[in-house]
């Protein structure tokens, strides 16, 4: 059997499967229960947050046979036929591909007739804001009145080109992009099951440079799984994505609170050597820096059973409040200036050295009614004419 890729195979095929989104899942599954379906549902949203999976679950749980508290049984023949795309009553529209008036005329023709072997006929239009302003305008008298049979479930990931006439026809759901806790928690689970090592810190890479999306971390995990020959190691992740090992950070603040420039310039020539993306390394240190200001203002947040616990603490207490902040900015303006420099090895030196000329100027606390001597602007008659 041909193998199949992550995202395809743990695709979740009941509400139950899915990760966060539990605002959506929540009203969704209690309109079911309750028998208060509208007719037309808009999911919008990033790239690889569920927008197509709870539209075809949904379809599955409108046409189901055994269905069970909003939920679909996943057994009976509408079930089946839908997972395996095979259900003559849903009709999945890539709006990309089919933008016309023509495609969508075809569609509003056979919406009339009744469903052949399901209970509703359900029309998922994917990335519904590429379809043409006449194409929208033909569909707003059905979407508005739709026969009792016919249900549509739109999905987009830009809302903001969906005509008003359209959205206000629609009830709609925003999915939100996971967290890091998220989509590690659910790479973890889905490594346990394919019998698969891992190293949890790479699982957290993965989270990270997923940005929010499920299916991009699938993809992410399939790629470190053939760089590891089956096993996802912290080492091939952060070559696989070209991020640097944390101990580059830790020493590089340290050798620019202690002023070191040699040491500075030779940890930023051990990066290059090792190929990191000096665009990567820049949000992780931003990133460092954000945790670093954390502890400091609440010493609370810290974890004691963080692996670099020792490692942060020590950093936190050399380091001042201000030049956390002041290395902070760096940091960020050197990441938005890398695309301007000759190179990225140039650009993130240059923000590096830029750390290393600014000092940050705290001023000292006096009493709120006291008087701070030297800060008067000159007279003007009091200079000299040239």
């Amino acid at each position: 059997m041909a193998y199949q890729v992550l995202a395809r195979k743990w695709r979740p095929r009941r509400f139950a499967d899915l990760v966060g989104q539990t605002h959506v899942i929540g009203a969704l599954v209690n309109a079911l229960k309750q028998g208060r379906l509208h007719h037309a549902y808009l999911l919008t949203g990033t790239r690889g947050v569920g927008k197509t999976t709870i539209a075809r679950i949904l379809a599955k749980s409108l046409n189901c046979e055994q269905v069970s508290d909003g939920e679909p049984c996943g057994q009976c023949s509408a079930c089946t036929q839908i997972d395996s795309g095979r259900f003559v009553d849903l009709l999945e529209i890539d709006a990309a591909s089919n933008t016309g008036i023509d495609n969508i005329r075809d569609v509003l023709e056979n919406a009339q007739y009744a469903p052949t072997a399901g209970k509703y006929k359900v029309y998922i239009i994917d990335e519904v804001h590429m379809l043409s302003k006449s194409a929208f305008n033909a569909m707003l008298k059905t979407l508005e009145e739709p026969p009792e049979h016919v249900k549509f479930i739109l999905a987009t990931t830009d809302p903001h080109k969906v005509p008003v006439t359209v959205l206000s026809r629609c009830l709609q759901f925003v999915l939100r992009n996971l967290t890091i806790e998220q989509v590690s928690g659910h790479l973890r689970h889905v490594l346990q099951q394919e019998n698969i090592a891992f190293e949890d810190k790479a699982l957290h890479l993965l989270g990270r440079a997923a940005a929010g999306s499920m299916r991009d971390a699938l993809s992410l995990l399939d790629q470190s799984i053939a760089l590891g020959s089956g096993n996802v190691s912290e080492e091939n992740v952060r070559q696989m994505l070209g991020v640097v090992d944390r101990q580059y950070l830790f020493d590089l603040l340290h050798a620019v609170a202690a002023q070191d420039s040699v040491a500075v310039w030779q940890g930023v020539r051990e990066m290059a050597a090792r190929s990191v993306g000096f665009d990567t390394v820049l949000a992780e240190l931003a990133v460092l820096l954000q945790e670093l200001a954390l502890i400091q203002a609440v010493p609370a947040a810290s974890d004691d059973n963080h692996p670099e616990h020792a490692a942060l603490s020590a950093l936190a207490r050399q380091l001042s409040a201000e030049e956390i902040q002041l290395y902070y900015q760096c940091a960020l303006r050197g990441k938005q200036d890398l695309p301007l420099a000759p190179d990225e090895y140039s650009g993130f030196l240059m923000t590096v050295l830029r750390m290393l000329s600014f000092a940050p100027l705290a001023a000292q606390t006096h009493p709120a009614d006291s008087r701070i001597d030297g800060t008067e602007l000159a007279d003007p008659k009091a200079l000299p004419l040239s």
